[in-house]
Parts: C-alpha cells; sequence; structure tokens
C-alpha cells in the first residue's frame, strides 16, 4: 500500500537558491547558539553535584537520575523528533525545542526538590532533542552541497566548544551564584535565539507529506531509552545485574520490533534500505566507534588528571580545553573543511580517525610522565576530529534524501549518543577490571583505595595500578578509533567507485 496523490500534503517550497539562501551564514549562527545551549546541558550539570547534595538533600540515586533524565529522553526521542521534523516543518519543530528547553531551565533553576529538577531535565531533553535533530536538517537546506561541509563543521565545532566549556562554565557560575544560575542562563540564550528562529529561518518540511509512524516512533523511543539506560547502568550496577540484563533484553527485542515495522510500512520512519547504501553504512559505523573512543577516553582521562596528577577540577578542565581548541580552530577558519576536500571524503576520514588513534596512544604511553604528553595527545585528537567529525557527520547527511533531512539529523544524534554512552561504559569496565586486578587492597574505585592505603608505598601502587588500567583502556579506545577509520573509509571508497561505475 503507497500514500495516493490526495493523501500527501502538497508541495512545500525549499529554502535554498542555487546560491544557497541569502542569510544562510546569519541562520547558522543562530542555529549554532541554540546548539552551544543544549551541548553545554550535557556537561555542566557534573559541577554542580557537591551543592545539589549539599541543598537538595540529594541521594547518590537521584544525582544519577537529575544527570541521566536529560541524556535519557533526548536520545530515545532523536528518531522521533527527526521524523517529526520532516513532516510537520523544521522550522516549527526547531522553535518548539527552544521553548521546550527554556522553560525546562526556568523549572530546573527554580526547583526546590530532587524530583521537580528530575522532571525539568526530562522536559530539557525533549526540547534538545527536538533541536539537535532540525539544526542539521536546517543547515543541507539553506547552503549548497559545496558549501555544506564547512558549515557542517562549524556546527561541529560548536559542540566541541560546549562539551568542554560546561564544566568550565558551571564552575565560574557556582563561584559566584547559587546552583540554579547554571540552568536560568539558558533562558536568555533560548529566548535570543527563539526570535531569530521566528524571524530568520525558512521553513522547509518533507514535500511527499507520510503519514505519521507512530507505532514507530513508540518502538524507537523505548528501544533506544532501553539501550541508552543499559549502558550507562552496566558499570555501576554490574553487566551480569538482572536490572542491566532486562534493560538490554528490552532494548534488542524492541528495537527489533522497530526494524520489523520499518521494513513493512510504506512510509517507514527510518527506510531500512538507507543500510544497503555502503556509503551511509560505512559512515554510520565509522561514527560510532570515533566517539566510542574519544567519549570513552576523555572521560577516564579526566578521573586521571584529579586523581593521579592532583588538578582541581576548574584547572582539569582547562588542560583539557586544547582538544576543543583545536576543533575550535581548524573548523572555523575553514581549514579542515578545505583538507576535507582536497583529500576526498574517505581519505579524510580515515586519516582523520588515525590521526585521532595516534593522540589516544600518545596519551596511553606518556600520561604517567606529566601533562606534556596529554597535551600532544589532546592536539592530535583534536586535529584528527577537526577533519573526520564533520566529514562523517555530511557523509550521513549526504546518504539521505533531502526530505529526511531531519531523520538524518536524529541518525548522527543517536549515533553520537550510543558510540559515546558505549565507550565510557566498556572503557571504563577495562580500567575497572585492571585497576581491581593490580591494587594491594579491597576497593570498587581510586579514592576508596586511596583511603584504604596503609602507607605511601601502597598509595603509590595504588596509582600506578589506575595508570596501567588508564592505559590498556586508551589503547583499546586508540584501536576502535583507528578501526572506525579504516572501516569506514574502505566502504566510502567503494561506495564512490559504485557510483562512478
Amino acid at each position: 500500500m503507497t500514500t495516493s496523490p490526495q493523501e500527501q500534503a502538497p508541495a512545500q517550497p525549499q529554502p535554498e537558491a542555487p546560491g544557497g539562501h541569502p542569510q544562510r551564514w546569519l541562520i547558522l549562527g543562530v542555529l549554532c547558539l541554540a546548539v552551544l545551549t543544549v551541548v553545554l546541558d550535557n556537561t555542566v550539570l557534573n559541577v554542580a553535584i557537591p551543592s545539589l547534595t549539599r541543598e537538595l538533600g540529594a541521594a547518590t540515586s537521584d544525582i544519577q537520575w537529575m544527570i541521566n533524565a536529560y541524556s535519557l529522553v533526548q536520545s530515545g526521542l532523536l528518531l522521533t523528533a527527526g521524523s517529526a521534523a520532516d513532516r510537520y516543518g523544521r522550522k516549527k519543530m526547531l522553535a518548539a525545542g527552544l521553548a521546550l528547553f527554556g522553560v525546562g531551565s526556568l523549572v530546573a533553576g527554580l526547583a526546590d526538590s530532587t524530583g521537580q529538577l528530575i522532571a525539568a531535565r526530562a522536559g530539557m531533553g525533549v526540547g534538545g532533542a527536538l533541536l539537535m535533530t532540525t539544526v542539521l536538517a536546517v543547515a543541507i537546506q539553506i547552503f549548497t552541497p559545496e558549501e555544506q561541509p564547512k558549515a557542517i563543521g562549524i556546527w561541529a565545532a560548536v559542540n566541541s566548544l560546549g562539551f568542554a566549556a560546561g564544566p568550565l562554565l558551571g564552575g565560574f557560575m557556582l563561584n559566584h551564584f547559587w546552583w540554579g544560575a547554571i540552568f536560568l542562563i539558558n533562558i536568555p540564550v533560548a529566548v535570543l535565539a527563539l526570535v531569530a528562529v521566528v524571524v530568520l529561518v525558512p521553513e522547509s518540511k518533507n514535500p511527499q507529506g507520510d503519514r505519521p509512524d507512530l507505532l514507530g516512533a513508540v518502538l524507537s523511543t523505548i528501544g533506544m531509552a532501553a539501550l541508552v539506560y543499559a549502558i550507562i547502568s552496566g558499570p555501576e550496577h554490574g553487566w551480569t545485574s538482572g536490572r542491566v540484563l532486562l534493560t538490554a533484553a528490552v532494548a534488542v527485542v524492541v528495537l527489533a520490533a522497530f526494524a520489523y515495522w520499518e521494513s513493512r510500512i510504506p512510509y517507514p520512519m527510518i527506510d531500512m534500505h538507507f543500510f544497503r547504501n555502503r556509503r551511509f553504512t560505512g559512515a554510520v559505523s565509522g561514527g560510532v566507534l570515533i566517539t566510542f573512543g574519544m567519549g570513552g577516553s576523555l572521560f577516564l582521562l579526566t578521573q586521571h588528571m584529579q586523581f593521579v596528577l592532583g588538578y582541581e577540577p576548574l584547572e582539569a578542565g582547562l588542560r583539557t580545553a586544547p582538544l576543543a581548541l583545536m576543533i575550535v580552530a581548524l573548523n572555523f577558519t575553514g581549514v579542515a573543511a578545505k583538507w576535507a576536500a582536497r583529500l576526498g571524503t574517505p581519505l579524510a576520514i580515515g586519516l582523520g580517525m588515525a590521526v585521532m588513534a595516534a593522540g589516544l596512544a600518545s596519551i596511553a604511553t606518556m600520561a604517567s610522565g606529566g601533562y606534556a604528553g596529554t597535551l600532544l595527545g589532546l592536539v592530535l585528537i583534536g586535529t584528527g576530529a577537526a577533519v573526520a567529525s564533520p566529514a562523517m557527520s555530511h557523509a550521513i547527511m549526504s546518504a539521505i534524501p533531502p526530505e529526511k533531512a531531519g531523520v538524518g539529523g536524529g541518525i548522527n544524534g543517536t549515533v553520537a549518543e550510543f558510540g559515546t554512552g558505549l565507550g565510557v561504559a566498556v572503557l571504563g569496565a577495562l580500567l575497572n577490571s585492571r585497576f581491581a586486578a593490580l591494587i594491594p587492597v579491597a576497593a570498587t574505585s581510586l579514592p576508596a583505595a586511596l583511603a584504604a592505603a596503609g602507607s605511601a608505598e601502597e598509595k603509590a601502587e595504588i596509582t600506578d595500578a589506575f595508570s596501567s588500567g588508564l592505559e590498556t583502556s586508551l589503547l583499546v579506545g586508540a584501536s576502535a578509533v583507528l578501526l572506525g577509520g579504516l572501516v569506514a573509509g574502505a566502504l566510502l571508497r567503494r561506495a564512490e567507485r559504485g557510483d562512478s561505475a
């Protein structure tokens, strides 16, 4: 059964012109402002944990839900939000996302109980999902194909800037204001971005007007939320615990049902034929592994800086900033886009991820010798990511028809969420198992082990064990990134040869 012409919505005029939208760079600035607020909120809450524990009486489980409610809701809704943007209008969904994010920030900033804050964070996650999927979709519509790599590079640079600046901004705000200010600061930014979206951003939607895939939306939301919850719960509760195994089983069953349903209906949210496209599968597989290695490794590196090297949280954030600064510098200047254009997408992704792997290996082998080896590794990771990440996102978006750009943005966001969560869980588990096998006392964490140590020699042995576990985990992360570059590059090269043939 197919949708008849009478059932189809009238074709909507697409905003792009042969030379792109006349205000495309100003619009991109607005979109990046919206993205920055969402990305900042992924990391800014971490530095407020002591304040929340003290002022709201939050238990450990409450803190976990404050952090996870946002990421679970956002990751679960990414595909659904992208599909809604394609059907109902990307400008409408972008504006709705900003409004929800602003209202959620207001409620979070004024919350006087843990329950209110958790609910507000979940509402912010809904807005974040709408924002993250529509920004890339709008960018694809307003820029010419020649300008899209540079535009996506700037978008990627803003993502990296937000990731690095979150802890720094949070630390600054907490030094001068109460914890609610880290949420209230979002409101003027959201209002400004909302006004700019209404005035500047052109509307676009899928001209075929496919009917909404309600069952697909429900299945994808439940399946992705269950999968992400299983991944983030594994290190804490144990990978073989009943909670993790049950949640993982639900994710597998529901996502399998989602794939079956999508392959059977005439108006799917995600066309399963996308996965027969080598360009699409290459970019997705590489995207998972690049975020697996980088997200997991940076999570471990921040612990190493604080627990082993003794840096305060703010200083640790400053010392990891060179990674984000390299990405920002190379993408805002257009240097990364020029390199990628000269190399071609397959080689740009493969070479960029090889440089990232070298950076991770540098940190693994030289981190114990001080900050110099870490700095070299961060610069290499930033350089590789500046080239590979935008090329990867562009490959995903270009493999999907323009009328499905919202779904493409949802897939791109899902890949990043899944890869990062998996990297943190798997590399963290490797570190913990290696650490537990080497320390002379019984403990599950470095602070607990140091507290139980009876002498300076034992403490030195414990920190050496942590460094050894870090080295092992980072080398695994480097191998995953290198493998991802080889797989993605090979599949994209084969796709290019098939297209030319």
